[in-house]
């Protein structure tokens, strides 16, 4: 929460012209979330992969975001899809988070802020990302990774 997920992945989706998907949202929108257990975000994870395989099959590229708690969340979502990916795992400080949190419209609030730090700190995965960067960097960074052919360059 609070480290810019839902912004760069937008941002990454907009200059490459692809569809974003946030597992939040997915949550959010099926009524998924009621204890934060596993199950909940596998279910939000079959709903995610449906609509990827629509854009997929379109021969657009997904990104998704979300806060994946456990490594076999983020697994299950790469098994569900069989396309080439790539995982970015976006970090910033605690401190960076919360003051983050308190600029939104509605803040979830320090409490919140730091479960959610605890729980998505837990282990590494992918490609490390410094999220205390400015956008523009983070973006390059996250596109450097990308193999010359896919995705494109931003428009």
């Amino acid at each position: 929460m609070g480290v810019g997920k839902s912004t760069i992945a937008g941002r990454l989706s907009e200059e490459i012209g692809a569809h974003h998907v946030s597992i939040d949202q997915i949550l959010e929108d099926h009524d998924l979330w009621s204890s934060g257990r596993l199950s909940e975000f596998l279910k939000a994870n079959a709903v995610a992969a449906e609509q990827a395989r629509r854009s997929l099959g379109r021969g657009f590229p997904v990104i998704f975001d979300g806060n994946f708690y456990w490594k076999t969340q983020i697994d299950d979502l790469v098994g569900r899809l069989d396309h080439r990916h790539f995982i970015f795992t976006l970090n910033a400080p605690l401190a960076v988070c919360i003051e983050r949190d308190r600029g939104r419209d509605h803040p979830y609030g320090p409490l919140a802020a730091r479960a959610v730090y605890a729980k998505s700190t837990r282990f590494r995965y992918g490609v490390d990302v410094d999220a205390t960067r400015p956008i523009p960097v983070i973006l390059r960074t996250i596109r450097s990774h990308f193999p010359p052919e896919s995705p494109p360059e931003p428009r």
